[in-house]
C-alpha cells in the first residue's frame, strides 16, 4: 500500500479531505466545533465537538454525501494569512480554535488558514486548489477521543476517513481493510481460542491453553537461538525498591506509568523497564576486559499504566514480556557486536517469513548526555555496522534517546504493513549511574560500552503481529494442534483412528482425534475454520492398507502416504520449522 503520510500528494489530498469532511459536518451540523484533523499514516481524523449529537456509523453515508456535494460543486480552496490578533478575532466564537491560536509564539507573525466558501479553518497546509480534486475518498469509523489526549477533558467525536487520487486505488485500499479485518488478532485469538480480556483486568492478557502452546513454543525458540549465540540468561525481581528507580532515572521520567505499593513502610515499584535489575546483575561481581562481551539475557514481565482508550488486544497492554538482553563489551567491539546481532535479528525475522528496513536515529539536538565525540563514535559504529551487515539504513536525525542512538527494525508483514518490534540502543546513561566498570589489560578500571536489545519487542505483541501476518493459519511448529484425524465412520474407522493417533502422540506430535458423531463434511470444515495445519480422513481404504490419507489447510487435494512417510514429513517441517507446507 502507498504511504499516504509520507507522499506529498497524497498527504495534501487527505489533509484538504479532512477540511472537506469539516465542512459537510459543519453543513449538516451547524453548531459544530473542530479541534484538529491531522493527516496519518492510514489517512485522515477529525476531533469534532458536535455537543449533545453523538455520531454513529450509520451517520457516515450521509456526510459522504455532503461531501461529494461540495466537492462537485467546485469550491475554490484560498489560504489567507492572518495575523494573531485577526485570527483570535476570526475565531472568537470558537473555544478550540482560540486555544490553538493562544498557544501560538507570538513571534509568528503570520497564522494560515484555508477557506471553502463557506468554511473556514486554521491550517499550515498546503492543499489543493479546488474541492473538485478530492473525489476519491471514504469515510471509514468514528470513535471518541478526549481533547488533547486528556481522560480529564471533554471527549469529542473522532471521524476517520481516507482519500486517493483514483477509485482504483482507494478500492485497493479498501479490500486491503477488509483481508486486514478479517485476520483482526482480537477475532481471531476468541475464534481460536488463544487469549481473552477479563472486565476484571483490562490490559492484562489470559493466554488459553491453545495461546500457550504458541507462546511456549516462541519462548523456546528464543532461548535454543540466543544460546547458539552465547548468551546467559538471567531473571530478576518484578517488584524493586523505589531508590533503585530514583538511581537508574526512572522514578521522575517515568512514575506516572509505574505501579507502586509499600513493603515494610518503603515504598517499591513493579518494573517497567528490566535494565535496572540487569545492571545489578552486572554489578554484583568483578569483571575483566577478557570478559566481555558479556550478552545477558532475560524473559522479563513488564508493567506499564496505559490509558484504558489505548489498550489493544495484545497490541498495546499493560503488562508485556519483553525479550531483553543488555550486550556489556568494550567500544572496540561495538562494530563486531551490532554486525552479529543485526545478523542474529535477520535469523530469527526469516524464521517467520518477516522482511524489515533499518532506521538508525542519531543525537537529539538537545537533552543529551555525553561528549559529541562518543556520539559520533557511535553513531558511526551503529551504521558501519549496517553496511557491513548488507543492509541498509534510513536516518532518522535527532530521534535517538536521551542516552543514546539507536537502530529500529521495521518488520512488513503479509499484508504489507509495517511494525516496530526490534531495536538495539547504544546507552550511555546506565553504565554511568550505576558506576559500571571492568578492569582494562593495563589494570585500569572502565566503563563498559552497554547495548538493549530485543527481537521480538515482547512477547504479547508479537504473538499479536504472527497472528494477523499468518491470519491464524499458524506453520506446523507453531500451530497448537497440528494434526487433526477424522474417522469416516466412527464404527467402522475409530479403532485405527485410535491407533494413528497414539503413533503420533508418541512421536510428541500435537495430534487431535475427531470422534463426535457428526458428519464428515461438517467435521472437515470445523477443521478448516479452526485451521488445523494438517487433517488426516481415515476411511476403508487407509485401515486395510495400514496407510495415511491427509489434507493441508486450505486445499482440497487429498494425499494417501505410509504411516512412517507421514511422521517423518511432518517431524522434518516441524524440526526445520518450515512455515510452508
Amino acid at each position: 500500500m502507498k504511504e499516504i503520510k509520507n507522499d506529498e500528494r497524497l498527504n495534501m489530498l487527505n489533509h484538504s479531505c479532512a477540511h472537506l469532511l469539516a465542512h459537510a459536518v459543519k453543513h449538516l451540523y451547524p453548531d459544530a466545533k473542530f479541534w484538529v484533523g491531522p493527516v496519518i499514516d492510514e489517512g485522515f481524523y477529525y476531533d469534532i465537538d458536535l455537543g449533545d449529537v453523538s455520531l454513529t456509523e450509520e451517520d457516515l453515508p450521509k456526510i459522504e454525501k455532503e461531501m461529494k456535494k461540495i466537492s462537485k460543486d467546485n469550491k475554490l480552496i484560498k489560504r489567507i494569512e492572518l495575523s494573531k490578533k485577526e485570527a483570535l478575532d476570526m475565531f472568537k466564537d470558537d473555544p478550540y480554535k482560540i486555544d490553538l491560536i493562544s498557544r501560538m509564539d507570538e513571534n509568528d507573525t503570520v497564522i494560515s488558514a484555508y477557506r471553502q466558501e463557506d468554511f473556514i479553518d486554521l491550517c499550515r497546509g498546503p492543499h489543493v486548489n479546488s474541492t473538485k480534486e478530492i473525489k476519491h475518498f471514504k469515510l471509514l469509523k468514528v470513535s471518541g477521543a478526549y481533547w488533547k489526549g486528556d481522560a480529564k477533558n471533554k471527549m469529542l467525536q473522532r471521524v476517520y476517513g481516507v482519500c486517493y487520487e483514483n477509485e482504483e486505488d482507494l478500492n485497493d485500499y479498501l479490500n486491503f481493510l477488509e483481508e486486514a479485518k478479517k485476520r483482526d488478532h482480537k477475532k481471531l485469538g476468541k475464534e481460536l481460542d488463544l487469549f481473552m480480556i477479563s472486565e476484571y483486568g483490562p490490559g492484562f492478557p489470559f493466554f488459553l491453553p491453545n495461546g500457550m502452546i504458541i507462546r511456549n513454543e516462541l519462548e523456546n525458540f528464543w532461548y535454543e537461538e540466543h544460546a547458539k549465540e552465547g548468551y546467559e540468561f538471567i531473571k530478576t525481581p518484578i517488584m524493586l525498591n523505589k531508590e533503585l528507580w530514583e538511581l537508574s532515572g526512572h522514578w521522575f521520567n517515568y512514575r506516572e506509568n509505574m505501579y507502586t505499593s509499600e513493603i515494610d513502610d518503603k515504598v517499591f515499584a513493579i518494573k517497567p523497564m528490566n535494565c535496572p535489575g540487569g545492571m545489578l546483575v552486572y554489578k554484583n561481581s568483578l569483571h575483566s576486559y577478557k570478559d566481555l562481551p558479556w550478552r545477558v539475557g532475560e524473559l522479563g514481565q513488564v508493567h506499564r499504566h496505559e490509558a484504558s482508550g489505548a489498550l489493544n488486544g495484545l497490541f498495546r497492554v499493560r503488562t508485556f514480556t519483553q525479550d531483553d538482553a543488555h550486550l556489556f563489551m568494550r567500544e572496540d567491539q561495538i562494530e563486531s557486536e551490532v554486525i552479529r546481532l543485526i545478523n542474529f535479528i535477520d535469523r530469527i525475522y526469516s524464521m517467520f517469513g518477516l522482511t524489515y528496513s533499518i532506521e538508525l536515529s542519531t543525537r537529539p539536538e538537545e537533552k543529551y548526555i555525553g561528549d559529541i565525540e562518543i556520539w559520533n563514535r557511535s553513531e558511526k559504529a551503529l551504521e558501519d555496522a549496517c553496511h557491513k551487515s548488507g543492509h541498509d539504513c534510513k536516518i532518522n536525525p535527532g530521534d535517538g534517546a536521551f542516552y543514546g542512538p539507536k537502530l529500529d527494525f521495521h518488520i512488513k508483514d503479509s499484508l504489507g504493513r509495517v511494525w516496530q518490534c526490534g531495536t538495539i540502543q547504544l546507552d550511555m546513561n546506565l553504565p554511568e549511574r550505576f558506576d559500571l566498570t571492568y578492569i582494562d589489560s593495563d589494570g585500569s578500571k572502565k566503563r563498559p560500552v552497554m547495548l538493549h536489545r530485543v527481537i521480538y519487542g515482547s512477547i504479547e505483541r508479537f504473538f499479536g503481529i504472527l497472528i494477523e501476518h499468518f491470519a491464524g493459519a499458524f506453520p506446523l511448529w507453531l500451530a497448537p494442534v497440528q494434526v487433526n484425524i477424522i474417522p469416516v465412520n466412527n464404527e467402522y474407522h475409530l479403532e485405527y483412528s485410535n491407533e494413528i493417533f497414539k503413533l503420533l502422540e508418541s512421536n510428541n506430535i500435537r495430534v487431535k482425534l475427531d470422534d463426535r458423531n457428526e458428519k464428515l463434511s461438517y467435521k472437515m470444515r470445523e477443521s478448516q475454520t479452526k485451521k488445523v495445519p494438517l487433517t488426516l480422513i481415515l476411511g476403508d481404504k487407509e485401515k486395510e492398507s495400514g496407510l495415511i490419507s491427509y489434507r493441508k489447510f486450505g486445499s482440497q487435494e487429498t494425499i494417501t502416504v505410509s504411516k512412517e512417510e507421514f511422521i517423518d514429513f511432518v517431524l522434518n517441517k516441524i524440526k526445520s520449522k518450515d512455515i510452508n507446507l
